[in-house]
C-alpha cells in the first residue's frame, strides 16, 4: 500500500510538473489537478495567510475560501501565467477585502500591504522562492558587508549607531550599504525595495513606534 501511495504521488508530480499544463488541467475540471495543487499549496497558502492576518484560524478560512472560488471560477484561469501564483495572489485579494471591511487601513499598514501587492503582482515570479533568493543573496555578500546590512535593515540602527558599534567610519558604513544595494538590486531588480520593506522595514517601524 505504501509503494503504492507513494508511486500515485510521483506519478502526480511528474505529471502536473509543468504549470502551463497544470493550469490547463484545472481550467478543464481535472480533479487529480486540483488535488494536487491542494497537497502542494495549503499550508504554504496558509502560512502566507497568516502573515497577513496574524490569526491562524482565519488565514486557514481564507484559503478554504479561495480554494473554494478558484473551483467555481476555473473557466477564468490564465495558463499562460504560474497558477502557483494565481492562488498567491487570490489569497491576497480575499484578505484584502476582508481587511477593508473589518477596519482601517493606517498609513503604516497601507504601506506595507502596497509592498505586498508589488511583491505578488507579477504571475511569473514565485513568492516562496523569491524570499529564498533575499536571503541567498544577502549571504553572499562579503562578510562586512553583510554583517553592516544587516545591522541597519534587520536590527533597526542607523549609519551613525553602525560605525559607532563597530567602530568604523560613517562613510565606510555607507559604502558597505551602497554595495550591498547595488549587488542585491542587480539580483532582484525592481522588488528590491518592496521586499526589503516587507522582511524588514515594517517590523522596525512598528518595534520603534515609527
Amino acid at each position: 500500500m505504501f509503494i503504492f501511495t507513494f508511486t500515485k504521488i510521483f506519478d502526480l508530480d511528474q505529471q502536473f510538473k509543468d504549470g502551463t499544463h497544470l493550469a490547463q488541467q484545472l481550467k478543464l475540471g481535472n480533479s487529480k489537478a486540483y488535488d494536487f495543487l491542494m497537497d502542494s499549496l495549503y499550508q504554504k497558502l496558509c502560512t502566507y495567510a497568516y502573515s497577513l492576518t496574524k490569526d491562524h484560524g482565519n488565514a486557514e478560512d481564507i484559503v478554504q475560501n479561495v480554494f473554494v472560488e478558484v473551483w467555481i471560477n476555473r473557466m477564468n484561469i490564465n495558463p499562460d501565467h504560474s497558477i502557483f501564483n494565481y492562488f498567491y495572489r487570490s489569497v491576497y485579494n480575499c484578505f484584502i477585502d476582508q481587511y477593508r471591511k473589518n477596519k482601517p487601513v493606517i498609513y503604516l499598514e497601507k504601506k506595507y500591504l502596497e509592498a505586498i501587492d508589488l511583491v505578488v503582482q507579477d504571475e511569473h515570479e514565485n513568492l516562496d522562492e523569491l524570499i529564498k533568493l533575499v536571503h541567498l543573496e544577502i549571504d553572499k555578500l562579503p562578510s562586512k558587508c553583510k554583517e553592516i546590512f544587516l545591522l541597519n535593515k534587520r536590527d533597526g540602527l542607523t549609519h551613525t549607531e553602525i560605525s559607532e558599534y563597530l567602530n568604523i567610519s560613517s562613510k565606510t558604513v555607507e559604502g558597505h550599504m551602497t554595495r550591498a544595494f547595488k549587488k542585491l538590486g542587480e539580483k532582484l531588480g525592481d522588488k528590491v525595495q518592496p521586499i526589503f520593506f516587507i522582511l524588514f522595514d515594517f517590523r522596525n517601524q512598528v518595534i520603534t513606534g515609527i
